[in-house]
C-alpha cells in the first residue's frame, strides 16, 4: 500500500472511532433529542423557498405552512418542556390555516372559498388559544391592559382637556 492509501485508511479509522466514541457518550442522542424539530422546519422553509423560486407549484404552500408552523411549535416545546403543549395545542389547526391561507393566496384562479375557509380555522385555533390561555398568567396581563385602557379613556389623550364637554 502506497503511504497516500495508509493515510486516507489511518484517518478512516479515526473518524469512525470518534463517532463510535461520541455515540457511546450520548452526544449524537443529545443532539437528537435536542434538534428533531428542525426535522420539521428545514424542510418547510425549503418547500417556501423552492415555491418562492418558481421551481414547485404553489400547492408546496400547504405543507410547507403547516411543517414550518409544526417545527417552530415542537421546538418551542423540546426547549421550554412538553407541558406548553397543553396550552398550545390550538396551534396545530393553525398550522393547516397557515398551509392553505399560503395557497389561497398564490393559486391561479383565485378561490375565495378557499381563504375564507383558511381564515375560519385560523380565527377559530386562535379563540381556543385564547380559552386555553384563560387558566394562565395571561389573565394578569389582560386584567393590566384593561386597567391601563380605562385609565386612558378616564384621562384622555388630549393632555387634560375634557373631552367629554366638546359634545360629538
Amino acid at each position: 500500500m502506497s503511504s497516500k492509501n495508509d493515510m486516507k485508511l489511518g484517518l478512516f479509522i479515526v473518524c469512525a472511532g470518534l463517532v463510535i466514541l461520541l455515540g457511546k457518550l450520548g452526544v449524537f442522542g443529545f443532539l437528537g433529542r435536542a434538534l428533531w424539530p428542525l426535522l420539521l422546519l428545514l424542510p418547510g422553509l425549503f418547500l417556501h423557498a423552492l415555491v418562492f423560486g418558481r421551481r414547485l407549484t404553489p400547492a408546496a404552500l400547504v405543507p410547507a405552512g403547516i411543517l414550518t408552523v409544526y417545527g417552530l411549535l415542537f421546538g418551542l416545546c423540546n426547549t421550554w418542556g412538553w407541558g406548553l403543549m397543553a396550552y398550545l395545542w390550538p396551534m396545530l389547526p393553525l398550522g393547516v390555516a397557515v398551509g392553505l391561507y399560503e395557497y389561497s393566496l398564490f393559486v391561479s384562479p383565485r378561490s375565495g372559498g378557499l381563504t375564507a375557509g383558511a381564515v375560519i380555522l385560523g380565527i377559530i385555533s386562535l379563540v381556543l388559544m385564547f380559552f386555553s390561555l384563560l387558566g394562565t398568567g395571561i389573565m394578569y396581563v389582560l386584567g393590566a391592559v384593561l386597567v391601563l385602557g380605562g385609565i386612558w379613556l378616564i384621562v384622555g389623550r388630549s393632555g387634560g382637556r375634557n373631552k367629554w364637554n366638546r359634545g360629538w
